[in-house]
C-alpha cells in the first residue's frame, strides 16, 4: 500500500517534481560545509589497516544508500567502514529481503523507503551523498535524479546499461559539478598507481596486442541456448516494489530468475561477464593508454548464443586506432570456461595443454585466474584484477629489467575512503565519470556485438554505429517506460 501523501503525489505531480529539480539546481555546485580535519586510515606494508579513520560527528557525509541487499549490502559496509559515512536513510524494493534485512539491523536509525524517489522527496535536504548498489539497468535514473538534487554518488560498475546512459552521466557529472565513483574498487590502489607510473616511465610502451579473461562459471552456464521467451511469471513476494524493481525498463512479470543477481545473465538488464569483470580488469589499461573507444568490435566465437541471455562462452575482438604517438591496439576479450587464451612460454606457475596447437612463444593454459596479457614492443607483462599490480613476463629483453622498474606511489586511500573524502572536498575521485564512463561504454559496445552477432563499425566521434541499424539503436536501448522519460531528460 502506497502512503496517502504518495498517492496524491501521483505521476504527474512526480513528473512535476523531477523536472523542477533540474531547474533549480541544475547549475550548482554542491560542497557540503562538513569539511576538514580528519585523521585518514593508516596501513602498514602488507596494507593492513592499522588505525581506522576518524571523523568527527559534524564533518560525516549524510549518506543514502539505494540497493542495500547482495553487492549493495557490501558497498554500505565498506563505505560506512571509512568512519566518515553517517547512514541515514536505506532504500530498497525488497526491505524483507534476508540479506536487506542484515543491512537494516546493522543501521536501525536510518529511516526506510522502497522508492528512491519518495525518499528524495522526503529526504533532499539531509542527504550528502548516495551509494547505488542496485542491478545495472536501474542505476541510471537513481543517480542522474541525485546528481541533479546536487548529491555526490558511488554507483556500482558498470556504470549503466546502456551506451547512452554512461554518456548522459558524463554530461550531467559536468553540469552539477559532484564528486562521481564507479565501484571499480582497484583503480584506486597499487593497480593504479603502478600502471600509471610505468606508463609515464615509458616501461609500458608501444602496446599493440593485449588479452583480457574471466574464465570461471556463470549464472546463466548451463541455461537452454533454444529458450524462446523470457520465464513465466510467479507470485510476487509479499512487500515487493516490483513495478519500482523494473524502472524506466520494459515490463516483465517477477520471476526468481531476474533478481538476486540473476539480472546479470539477460542482455535486457545486466551487462554479462564483460561488465562485472572488465571493470576489474580493462580499467588500467584502457585510461592509462589512452584507449577510448574502439573503432570495431567483433565477435570472434560464441558459445551458446541466443537472443535473450549471454553466451556461454564469448570472444570479442576491439580495434582502437593510433592515440598520440601510441600504436593500434587490439584487444581480446575471453570468458567461459573452456574459452582461455594463449599466453607467453615464460608466463609462470600454470599447467599447460602440451597437446594443443599454439603460436610459436606461446603455450596453452589448461586453467587461469582473471586476469590480461600486454604486449609491447620489448616487454610483455601480465596482470590480475582488482588491485593487484602487473609483472614483467621473462624474455631476452625482460630479464634484467626488473631491477629497474621505477617506484610508484603507495596511498593509504581505499576507493571507498577516497570517495568519502572527495565528498568533503578533500581530494578527486580516481574513478570519476569522465573516466569510468566511457570504460563502461566500451562494454556496452561489446554486449551488443554479443547479442547482435556480427562485428561492428564504430565511428568514434559521432558515437554512432556505422554499418547496422539495429545495432546502433540499442546503444540508447528501449524507450523508457511511461512515467520515466523525464529522467532523460535531466541534462
Amino acid at each position: 500500500m502506497k502512503s496517502e501523501k504518495m498517492n496524491k503525489l501521483g505521476d504527474k505531480n512526480r513528473r512535476d517534481f523531477i523536472k523542477k529539480t533540474g531547474v533549480s539546481l541544475g547549475s550548482m555546485i554542491f560542497i557540503p560545509s562538513h569539511v576538514l580535519f580528519s585523521k585518514k586510515e593508516v596501513r602498514d606494508a602488507t596494507g593492513q589497516v592499522i588505525q581506522k579513520a576518524i571523523v568527527a560527528p559534524s564533518d560525516k557525509v549524510n549518506l543514502a544508500c539505494c540497493g542495500i541487499g547482495n553487492r549493495g549490502r557490501a558497498v554500505i559496509r565498506d563505505l560506512y567502514s571509512t568512519g566518515a559515512a553517517n547512514i541515514v536513510a536505506l532504500c530498497d524494493v525488497n526491505l524483507d529481503g534476508e540479506k536487506s534485512q542484515k543491512s537494516l539491523g546493522a543501521h536501525p536509525n536510518a529511516t526506510r523507503y522502497t522508492d528512491f524517489r519518495k525518499m528524495f522527496e522526503e529526504m533532499e535536504g539531509k542527504i550528502d551523498a548516495v551509494s547505488v548498489g542496485t542491478p545495472d539497468f536501474s542505476h541510471f535514473p537513481i543517480t542522474i535524479l541525485a546528481m541533479s538534487l546536487g548529491k555526490h554518488v558511488y554507483v556500482e560498475k558498470p556504470l549503466t546499461r546502456t551506451f547512452q546512459e554512461s554518456e548522459l552521466l558524463m554530461k550531467a557529472a559536468k553540469k552539477y559539478g559532484v564528486a562521481t565513483q564507479m565501484g571499480n574498487q582497484g583503480h584506486c590502489q597499487d593497480n593504479y598507481y603502478q600502471f600509471k607510473s610505468w606508463v609515464e616511465n615509458g616501461v609500458i610502451k608501444d602496446v599493440t596486442k593485449i588479452t583480457a579473461h574471466m574464465n570461471g562459471k556463470r549464472r546463466w552456464h548451463g541455461w537452454d541456448p533454444n529458450m524462446k521467451a523470457f520465464p513465466k511469471g510467479q507470485k510476487l513476494p509479499k512487500n515487493f516494489n516490483w513495478d519500482t524493481w523494473l524502472m524506466a525498463y520494459p515490463n516483465h512479470d517477477f520471476h526468481p530468475d531476474l533478481i538476486n543477481g540473476q539480472w546479470r545473465c539477460w542482455y535486457e538488464y545486466g551487462n554479462g561477464a564483460l561488465g562485472d569483470w572488465g571493470a576489474h580488469l580493462m580499467d588500467g589499461f584502457h585510461q592509462f593508454l589512452d584507449l577510448g573507444l574502439p573503432s570495431k568490435i567483433k565477435p570472434i566465437g560464441l558459445t551458446g548464443h541466443n537472443n535473450l541471455f549471454y553466451p556461454t562462452s564469448s570472444t570479442l575482438e576491439f580495434d582502437f586506432p593510433k592515440r598520440g604517438k601510441m600504436p593500434e591496439v587490439k584487444v581480446t576479450w575471453y570468458d567461459g570456461t573452456d574459452n582461455i587464451p594463449e599466453v607467453p612460454e615464460n608466463y609462470g606457475d600454470i599447467e599447460i595443454d602440451k597437446t594443443a596447437k599454439t603460436k610459436k612463444g606461446m603455450v596453452q593454459p589448461k586453467g587461469l585466474k582473471a586476469g590480461k596479457v600486454l604486449y609491447g614492443k620489448n616487454l610483455n607483462f601480465k596482470g590480475g584484477s582488482h588491485h593487484r599490480t602487473l609483472s614483467v613476463i621473462p624474455n631476452e629483453n625482460g630479464i634484467d629489467i626488473k631491477k629497474d622498474l621505477p617506484e610508484y606511489f603507495k596511498s593509504d586511500t581505499n576507493h571507498f575512503m577516497n570517495f568519502m573524502n572527495a565528498s568533503r572536498g578533500m581530494e578527486k575521485c580516481l574513478s570519476p565519470f569522465e573516466v569510468s564512463a566511457p570504460l563502461s561504454q566500451l562494454f556496452c559496445l561489446g554486449t551488443i556485438a554479443q547479442q547482435i552477432n556480427e562485428p561492428l563499425e564504430f565511428d568514434r566521434e559521432t558515437k554512432r554505429i556505422t554499418n547496422n541499424t539495429i545495432a546502433n539503436n540499442l546503444l540508447k536501448g528501449p524507450a523508457p517506460r511511461k512515467g520515466w522519460e523525464e529522467f532523460y531528460n535531466l541534462v
